[in-house]
């Protein structure tokens, strides 16, 4: 994870675009600046990044699923529930599933785990547009790959 830069997926572990699920690894950094304001003394990760991470998730799932020719633009988040506190060091598995897609949008179902026990979960809902440039692309591809999807040309 490197908050820094917003890249809160650390490793795809298994994706099945076509059945629409999909796990990713999530490790919290031991030291990052976020930490140094949230909360000093007591760091925590902060919600919003949590569900930026869930986000995240679903959205490697809907881009593989799109052939890489669209993106998935966070559009709305409901019922997001925090459940425990996240600390730095904390190894995170995040689920994702496609319950809906149409139009030009998409819907998942999302949830992190810790040891096993869900910390949080929320329904995502994605506008699903081509890449606005294909610079943007390229890099989205990169970073991709370097997650170890390997589906990927």
């Amino acid at each position: 994870m490197r908050l820094e830069y917003f890249q809160l997926v650390d490793r795809i572990e298994t994706m099945d675009a076509q059945g629409g699920t999909i796990v990713c690894r999530a490790t919290i950094p031991t030291e990052s600046t976020v930490f140094e304001g949230h909360f000093p003394g007591h760091p925590l990760m902060p919600g919003v990044l949590l569900l930026e991470c869930m986000a995240q998730t679903g959205g490697h799932m809907i881009l593989a699923r799109n052939n890489y020719d669209k993106m998935a633009f966070l559009a709305q988040a409901d019922r997001a529930k925090f459940r425990s506190f996240i600390v730095p060091g904390d190894v995170l598995d995040v689920h994702s599933k496609l319950t809906h897609e149409g139009s030009g949008y998409a819907v998942c179902e999302a949830r992190i785990l810790k040891d096993g026990k869900t910390v949080a979960d929320a329904e995502i809902r994605y506008r699903v547009l081509p890449f606005p440039s294909p610079e943007l692309r390229e890099k989205m591809l990169e970073f991709v790959r370097s997650v170890g999807h390997t589906g990927v040309a």
